[in-house]
């Protein structure tokens, strides 16, 4: 999804590191390439298969946090509080993709921890010249990151963001250098753990110290499907996902696609329904 983030990858493998190696790279680079998606502060999954055929997936999706409560967006009434579950400090979840990459390294990595991090450090604090895409995006959001935080943001400037411009996050690249240093609890403990409940704290979130302590990424037995004799591995709920692409698969296996042809009338109705 970003160039810096995918050569991070590359540069693992002519290391010498193996496709787990590559993604946990990545994943740390787009946490500072990608601010949308690829933070450190959300979650995901991962679907793995070996050269030999073994099949596995990685749940580090984000959990609700023990406050969590099943009413906690609506008001007295019953009725939805506008931007509670957006925009607010109780819209986050506990964050997953730091212990999913310990997690992932763990079981399947090669190279050492400390090199698939220090990329994305280098990143952060060199900075890197951004595309016209974030440039967009930025842009796009300015207004938003003025109106939610009232300290300074690295994803602000006085003028228009524009392709080609140094963007550098000195204390993303503090934070990225306690997780090269001390794995899990460089993020789920110290300094950083700290930080993270007081901002909650600060705005009636719910993320406790304990939710931090708790939070532990779940390996899980793959979803395995066919389709007109393919084998397909995919990710087991909480995913939905995984369900739905089999079950869309299985839906139109019956049907003669191939004769109707790409996008006609049939095929496209089909497969609507379908999905």
């Amino acid at each position: 999804a970003y160039p810096d983030a995918a050569q991070a990858g590359l540069n693992i493998l002519k290391k010498g590191g193996n496709a787990v190696d590559a993604a946990v790279a990545v994943q740390f680079a787009l946490a500072v390439t990608l601010p949308e998606a690829g933070n450190i502060g959300g979650g995901g999954f991962m679907v793995y298969r070996s050269a030999k055929g073994e099949a596995n997936t990685l749940d580090f999706r984000e959990k609700a946090p023990g406050m969590a409560s099943q009413n906690m967006y609506l008001d007295s009434a019953g009725n939805v509080i506008p931007g509670m579950s957006l925009s607010t400090h109780r819209a986050s979840g506990v964050p997953g993709s730091v212990d999913g990459m310990v997690e992932a390294h763990r079981k399947y990595g090669r190279l050492k921890w400390n090199e698939l991090v220090q990329p994305a450090i280098d990143l952060a604090r060199n900075g890197f010249k951004i595309t016209q895409r974030l440039a967009d995006d930025l842009n796009r959001a300015s207004a938003e990151f003025r109106k939610l935080n009232t300290g300074s943001n690295y994803l602000l400037k006085d003028t228009p963001w524009q392709e080609g411009d140094l963007l550098i996050q000195e204390d993303l690249a503090k934070t990225l250098e306690l997780i090269r240093d001390k794995g899990r609890a460089g993020f789920y403990d110290g300094i950083v753990a700290d930080e993270l409940v007081n901002e909650m704290q600060s705005g009636k979130g719910l993320i406790s110290k304990a939710d931090l302590q708790n939070y532990h990424a779940v390996w899980r037995k793959a979803l395995i499907g066919d389709y007109k004799g393919y084998k397909i591995i995919t990710m087991p709920p909480p995913s939905s996902g995984g369900v739905a692409l089999l079950q869309l698969l299985q839906s139109v296996e019956k049907y003669p696609l191939n004769k109707w042809g790409f996008n006609r009338d049939s095929t496209v109705q089909l497969v609507v329904e379908a999905e």
